[in-house]
């Protein structure tokens, strides 16, 4: 079992979990229980997710896309305002990008597909908790070679290749040999070009315009 994902000493690392179907509920939290994420929620519907979400200020909130009444998207659009400090990541059996454009927009940090081996749930959190943006790999390739990439210069594409990674501006500086006011030089520009007001946004914005994988 890989190792539990990373979080501030003390910091306990808090989770709701949404899914209409009971199993597979038990079934996730018994693993992320395992893996040190403390499931302090669950819903079986999305307007009970969005209430667990802002009755319990979780770390991190795991949706199913396809749940009653309100889907996983929307759900996750609505807990941002009332849960601000919970990232979300939504999770669903369809590799679809049309879906996961739709989840980004709805302001999702990360998009699993329940047929990924656990490690890449385990690396969904560790993402998003370093503050980047999970994409499953299985969906990497919808993001190549894109007509739009010449929207970003290249180095502006692979500076946001790293945040997404969860690097900060110094990480990024010290893997791309370039000092961390040059990062955020690139990152402001990247931010402009897209019309985003974050770093997240900005990321969010070119996986969605595939402008990076």
């Amino acid at each position: 079992m890989p190792a539990r994902p990373e979080c501030s000493e003390g910091e306990r690392l808090t989770c709701v979990v949404a899914d209409d179907h009971p199993v597979v509920l038990d079934a996730l939290c018994s693993v992320l229980e395992r893996r040190g994420v403390e499931v302090v929620g669950r819903a079986h519907d999305g307007a009970g997710a969005v209430t667990e979400i802002e009755r319990l200020q979780p770390r991190i909130a795991l949706l199913d896309l396809r749940l009653p009444g309100i889907d996983g998207a929307e759900a996750a659009r609505r807990a941002l305002p009332v849960s601000p400090g919970t990232a979300v990541i939504v999770y669903t059996g369809q590799p679809d990008p049309a879906l996961l454009a739709e989840v980004l927009d709805a302001g999702a940090r990360g998009f699993v597909l329940k047929e990924a081996p656990l490690q890449d749930l385990s690396r969904a959190i560790e993402m998003v908790l370093a503050g980047g943006v999970y994409v499953d790999p299985a969906l990497a390739s919808v993001f190549v070679d894109s007509p739009g990439n010449e929207r970003l210069t290249p180095r502006e594409r692979e500076v946001l290749r790293l945040v997404a990674d969860g690097l900060s501006n110094k990480g990024i500086g010290e893997r791309l040999f370039l000092s961390p006011q040059t990062i955020r030089s690139h990152i402001g520009k990247a931010m402009a070009k897209l019309e985003a007001g974050t770093r997240t946004q900005a990321v969010a914005t070119a996986l969605r315009e595939r402008l990076i994988a």
